[in-house]
């Protein structure tokens, strides 16, 4: 009797602990795909004789992103934090609200929007980030205070 009952523990314990690892396994693969950087995958973002490189998220949205270059968009000024522009045809998403936005991030508003943000701020709203600008230096002067047309390549 005393057996079979400690086989049943064991069994129990050993299935809790198999539960457990193949949750952290899930969570370390979405951890992965949304904010892991795609190996080998630089950006170039060119703005008039100034070029800046990204590193690439490896996420569906940025794949899908990659899929559309090179790409040559006129961006819009918004909120002299942000130049964004309405992209050929539309990205998977999985959006978030990030803790804040920071200067350099290349992100999704919804699923056509892309967003190029030259100053970080806190928000509300939700994005899908794409990658990062590695050096932000001389962004902010590159993108200046109005639209701006910006090429985007691998």
């Amino acid at each position: 009797m005393k057996r079979l009952i400690l086989f049943f523990f064991a069994q129990l314990f050993i299935g809790f602990f198999v539960s457990c690892k193949a949750e952290n396994q899930v969570s370390i693969k979405i951890m992965n795909e949304n904010s892991n950087p795609i190996s080998g995958h630089k950006l170039k973002i060119k703005v008039g004789d100034k070029v800046f490189t990204a590193t690439l998220l490896d996420n569906a949205t940025s794949k899908a992103f990659v899929a559309q270059l090179p790409l040559t968009i006129k961006m819009n000024e918004l909120n002299n934090n942000e130049k964004f522009a309405s992209l050929p045809q539309n990205v998977p998403t999985n959006a978030t609200v990030p803790s804040s936005i920071q200067a350099g991030d290349l992100m999704m508003y919804g699923s056509s929007t892309l967003v190029l943000f030259y100053r970080g701020f806190s928000t509300s709203y939700s994005y899908t980030k794409i990658g990062k600008i590695d050096d932000v230096t001389g962004l902010v002067a590159a993108l200046g205070t109005d639209d701006v047309t910006v090429s985007f390549e691998l």
